[in-house]
């Protein structure tokens, strides 16, 4: 089973950038579909941005879509969020997912995920 670790949340402000990674280990991570969530307070988890095996393919919430990107290292098994033009409503827990069959599928769902990261807490402040 895959293990994912997450780095790089903190405060930034409004209108700023902030780079979150995510490294998976274990058995055969390369070939796990990866991806991005957060989690509100008093909200459901929710897809953010997300990338196919070999990072060929990226999908996107329509919330986030020309502000974040993703990015895929197949060489180090890790994804990275470039978020930019941050605004008040992307403050949450971030959380890195990987799913053998996810990819496309979590612009709808994002149930029966293979693994999950910890999270780590972005902020963004006025």
């Amino acid at each position: 089973q895959v293990r994912l670790v997450e780095s790089g949340g903190g405060l930034v402000q409004i209108g700023g950038s902030l780079k979150l990674s995510c490294t998976a280990s274990g058995r055969s991570a390369s070939a796990y579909a990866m991806g991005w969530f957060r989690q509100a307070p008093g909200k459901e988890r929710e897809f953010v941005a997300g990338t196919n095996w070999n990072g060929e393919n990226t999908y996107y919430a329509a919330s986030v879509k020309g502000r974040f990107t993703i990015s895929r290292d197949n060489a180090k098994n890790t994804i990275v969020l470039q978020m930019t033009s941050t605004k008040l409503e992307d403050t949450a827990v971030y959380y890195c997912g990987a799913d053998r069959l996810g990819g496309a599928k979590w612009t709808i769902e994002i149930t029966g995920m293979e693994a999950w990261g910890k999270g780590t807490l972005v902020t963004v402040s006025s």
